[in-house]
């Protein structure tokens, strides 16, 4: 595929726009639910979708990747795949169903029951688009899916809004959660255009199976590895606390979250198509890593100095007490960042044994750090876990790209020069803070120490460390015109 470069770069531009809009639907919506709703609204959500989360790994079974990631695939093993889908989501939906009971009697909360009984059927919801949305990024069509993303985003945050305001309080929580797979399935289907057929035996579905079992056995260890602290801090503080936490680690995980979606579907699918050409994957692996640790740093640097002001204009003053969480969680956005595409790498490659074996490594290391800090309550989890997943940072990385094209040396070169350029721009922006902004309401703080921030960085990442010609030729990439097939018929 000539063009792939330039696809691949269109695409990512698209992707990110979406998300910069998405994360302005998540961070208005959640600044107007948090001054209408109380924290222990967020809380009692929060403690029943740590729990269903786990069952949610399981949604397409990690066959929408397995599409992706095949050099060739048919109509039929599509159709197949799209019903083993529905299965599976039926089944979660049932299985969601009936833990509610449990779920209410071991959160000691009779609310959660109808709570968990509604978002079971998003589980359906999801799995009847996983196919359609496989084939839109299968076909690069990333403009496409960054509509759509934005759309569902867009009817999410107006559907919970609009219930909050009418008093419907957790409710328009749950309402605005399970709207975001309706919107986006229905548009999936229609975007694509594809119908699917019966299912049919004997198409060598196996490796493809095998593929997503493994992606999503390891999705269900790293996501109890990330999420187990919010059951501990439920069970054993109760919903306020959950609440506290939960939005702190929303607001961190949402940068975090839709940087690697915007740039993660585009990585992996354009390596997925160069890996038996080194050289190539190796410089897009390469670029796309520096791109993102790029946009990352500003962002870690911003919550690190800026939290109490954040926490304040965001979310408002009832949520104080989220600042010294939110700070302490701060590292862990570099951290990912750091270590996410190493997973765009493992996947394309079809790494999932090794992939596997790291969750094995990494959960326990979590659960035991949750532990460690759960006596001191939030914050105590916040610390332990930030500290936890610093610590961890280079043996995945090593472990990771052990064997490959990429080195560790490589990720070094590639990370220095962002990293030491938020340094000098993080002194600068503290020092500024010091000395001029402690008379200034927080949101005048805020744009003041951004402004320093962002332009410190920026000058020195592109004049000082001459990063400046790597995002010119990504926009130069972008400028390029080329002829896209946009075919609603699988590639075969």
């Amino acid at each position: 595929m000539k063009d792939l470069k330039e696809r691949a770069i269109r695409g990512g531009f698209a992707k990110l726009c979406a998300q910069a809009a998405n994360y302005g639907f998540r961070i208005g919506s959640l600044m107007v639910l948090a001054r209408l709703l109380d924290p222990k609204d967020f809380g009692l959500v929060g403690m029943v979708t740590a729990l269903t989360g786990v069952l949610g790994l399981f949604r397409d079974f990690g066959l929408s990747a397995a599409t992706v990631q095949q050099v060739d695939v048919t109509d039929e093993q599509i159709s197949t795949l799209f019903w083993i889908n529905i299965a599976v989501g039926a089944i979660l939906a049932t299985v969601t169903a009936a833990m509610a009971p449990v779920v209410a009697a071991f959160y000691r909360e009779p609310k959660l029951l109808w709570v968990t009984m509604a978002l079971a059927t998003s589980f359906l919801f999801n799995a009847a688009g996983v196919q359609h949305s496989a084939l839109l990024q299968r076909q690069m069509r990333f403009t496409t899916l960054a509509m759509i993303d934005v759309l569902s985003w867009f009817a999410s945050a107006g559907v919970g809004i609009a219930m909050a305001l009418a008093g419907f309080k957790y409710w328009s929580l749950v309402a605005a959660a399970v709207s975001i797979p309706i919107v986006a399935t229905l548009s999936f289907w229609i975007a694509s255009g594809w119908i699917p057929g019966a299912p049919r035996r004997g198409l060598g579905l196996h490796s493809m199976v095998r593929f997503g079992g493994g992606l999503t056995l390891t999705g269900l260890i790293v996501y109890v590895g990330y999420n187990f602290e919010k059951v501990l801090l439920g069970r054993f503080w109760g919903a306020d606390a959950v609440g506290l936490y939960g939005r702190a680690y929303q607001l961190i995980s949402i940068p975090t979250d839709n940087l690697n979606s915007a740039v993660g579907e585009v990585a992996f699918s354009a390596l997925s198509r160069v890996r038996h050409d080194p050289q190539r994957f190796r410089n897009y692996f390469l670029k796309g890593y520096s791109f993102v640790l790029g946009l990352t740093i500003p962002i870690t640097i911003s919550v690190a100095l800026f939290a109490p002001d954040l926490i304040s204009v965001l979310l408002g003053p009832k949520w104080n007490g989220a600042a010294q969480i939110f700070r302490l969680l701060s590292p862990t956005i570099l951290v990912f960042a750091l270590i996410n595409p190493i997973g765009w790498l493992i996947f394309s490659l079809g790494m999932i044994g090794r992939s596997l074996r790291v969750a094995c490594v990494l959960a326990p290391l979590m659960i035991a750090s949750y532990v460690i800090g759960l006596p001191y309550g939030p914050k105590g989890v916040a610390l332990a876990y930030s500290t936890a997943m610093t610590l961890w940072v280079i043996p995945h990385i090593a472990w990771g790209l052990h064997g490959t094209v990429v080195s560790l040396r490589d990720i070094a070169r590639v990370a220095s020069r962002p990293l030491v350029s938020g340094a000098l721009a993080a002194a600068l922006a503290f020092a500024v803070q010091l000395l001029c902004g402690q008379a200034l309401p927080p949101l005048a703080r805020l744009v003041m120490g951004g402004a320093v921030l962002l332009s410190a960085y920026v000058g020195v990442l592109f004049y000082v460390m001459g990063q400046k010609t790597i995002y010119l030729d990504l926009l130069r990439g972008f400028g390029k015109r080329s002829p896209i097939e946009v075919s609603a018929s699988v590639s075969i």
